[in-house]
C-alpha cells in the first residue's frame, strides 16, 4: 500500500496509560517500529511530547476515547498534526488484541492515511461549547425544580396553574414569594401582587390559592424555589461569558439569526457545535449526516432496509430539532409550509427531522458564502 506519510504514531490512549508507537520509513524493509508505555500524569505527557519529537514525528492519531484523549490533545496540538478518530471506524482485527498492537495499528492506519479526521474545533469554539452545554443541564434542572414546586401545589390543592398560565411569570412569582413567607395569601395581597391582564381573574386567583397547605409542604417549596433562584444565578452568569466569547463571531451570529426560527440562544448552540469554519465538511451532506439528521442507508441484495437516522452530536441535533419544530409554528414561511405538508404524509417526527436536516444544509451555505436567510418563494 502507498505511504503517506513517513514519520508517523499512534497513540492508544486510557485513564492511566497511554501506549505509543512511532514508525518510521517509506517502504517494508527499512521499518523502523518504536513502543513505549506513559503514564497520563502531566509531566509525562510532557515526557511523551519529547519522545515524539526526539523521533522527529510530525503526525499523530488516536481515539476519541470519552474525555481522555483532552489533555493529551491539548498539550500536543501545537507540535503535531494530530488525527482524532472515531474509534468505531479503526476497529482493529478481531483477535490478538492488547495496547501495543492498538497503538501499531493505529500508527499504521495513519501512516497509510486511512483514518478519517475528526472535527475538532478551535479552542474559543471549544469553550463556548462547553457553556452552552452546561447551560442546558442547568435549564433542564431549573424544569425539574420548576415541576416539582407545581406537583407539591397540585398536592396541597392550590390550582394557581389553571387560572394562571405562567406560575413562574412575574405575578406567580410574587405570590409564590408570598405564600412561602406567609403561608397562606388573601384576596389583599393577591391585588397588590398581580397586574396587567391578571386583575380581572383577581377573585378567580384568590380561590385557586385556597388550599391545604402545611408547613411540610412550604418547606418543600421553599427548597426548590431556593434551588431555582440559584440556577438562575448561575445561567446568568453563563449567559455573559458566552456573550464574551461571541465577540469574535457577531457576523456568524447575525446571519444565523436572520434564519425562521432560530433564536440568539439556539445560534450560539450552532456556532458552539459546528464551529463558523465550514472547510471542515466536505458537503452540506456530509454535516447533516455528522449532526445525525440524515437518514440511513442500509441496503443489501437490492433491498432497501432501515432508513432511521444515524447516530450524530445530539447537543446540535436537538437544537435544530427545536428551531425546525418552532418554525412550524410561523405563518406565510417556505419552512413551515414544507413542514405541514410532509407531516401530512410522513407524521410530525420525520417531518421535524427533515425540516432540521434541510435547515442545517441551508445554515452551511450561509457560513461558507457569508450571506443571510433569503425566503424563497412560495408557488
Amino acid at each position: 500500500m502507498e505511504v503517506f506519510i513517513e514519520k508517523c504514531a499512534g497513540l492508544d490512549v486510557h485513564s492511566e496509560t497511554i501506549v505509543a508507537c512511532v514508525i518510521k520509513g517509506t517502504h517494508e524493509d527499512d521499518l523502523y517500529k518504536e513502543t513505549e508505555t506513559f503514564p497520563t500524569l502531566t509531566k509525562d505527557l510532557f515526557r511523551l511530547l519529547k519522545w515524539l519529537e526526539s523521533h522527529e514525528v510530525t503526525h499523530i492519531a488516536m481515539e476519541s476515547t470519552g474525555v481522555y484523549w483532552k489533555p493529551v490533545f491539548n498539550i500536543l496540538e501545537d507540535f503535531f498534526d494530530i488525527t482524532l478518530a472515531n474509534a468505531q471506524r479503526i476497529k482493529n482485527v478481531p483477535g490478538r488484541k492488547t495496547d501495543v498492537s492498538d497503538a501499531e495499528w493505529i500508527a499504521k492506519l495513519l501512516r497509510h492515511g486511512l483514518i478519517e479526521k475528526s472535527f475538532v474545533p478551535p479552542v474559543d469554539i471549544r469553550e463556548l461549547r462547553d457553556l452552552t452545554r452546561l447551560r442546558k443541564k442547568w435549564i433542564s434542572h431549573l424544569v425539574s425544580e420548576k415541576n416539582r414546586i407545581q406537583k407539591v401545589l397540585e398536592s396541597s390543592n392550590v390550582k394557581l396553574s389553571t387560572v394562571i398560565s405562567d406560575v413562574f411569570g412575574v405575578s406567580g412569582r410574587k405570590l409564590l414569594n408570598r405564600l412561602i413567607e406567609q403561608g397562606y395569601v388573601d384576596e389583599a395581597d393577591v391585588e397588590k401582587d398581580i397586574h396587567g391582564k391578571l386583575v380581572p381573574k383577581k377573585q378567580r386567583i384568590t380561590d385557586s390559592l385556597f388550599g391545604t397547605i402545611n408547613e411540610h409542604q412550604i418547606f418543600l417549596i421553599r427548597q426548590s424555589w431556593q434551588h431555582i433562584q440559584y440556577l438562575e444565578t448561575l445561567i446568568s452568569e453563563i449567559e455573559e461569558r458566552m456573550d464574551q466569547l461571541l465577540q469574535n463571531y457577531q457576523e456568524e451570529l447575525q446571519l444565523l439569526i436572520t434564519i425562521p426560527g432560530v433564536s440568539k440562544d439556539t445560534a450560539a448552540v450552532i456556532i458552539a457545535e459546528i464551529g463558523v469554519d465550514m472547510s471542515q465538511f466536505p458537503t452540506s451532506q456530509h454535516l447533516a449526516s455528522w449532526a445525525g439528521v440524515s437518514p440511513g442507508n442500509h441496503e443489501s441484495a437490492g433491498k432497501r432496509k432501515s432508513t432511521r437516522t444515524v447516530k450524530g452530536n445530539p447537543h446540535i441535533k436537538s437544537a435544530m430539532c427545536e428551531a425546525a419544530w418552532a418554525v412550524s409554528r410561523s405563518r406565510n414561511r417556505w419552512l413551515a409550509n414544507k413542514y405541514w405538508s410532509l407531516a401530512a404524509r410522513r407524521g410530525k417526527k420525520k417531518a421535524l427531522v427533515a425540516i432540521s436536516h434541510r435547515m442545517l444544509r441551508v445554515i452551511y451555505s450561509m457560513l461558507l458564502n457569508k450571506e443571510p436567510y433569503k425566503e424563497p418563494q412560495i408557488v
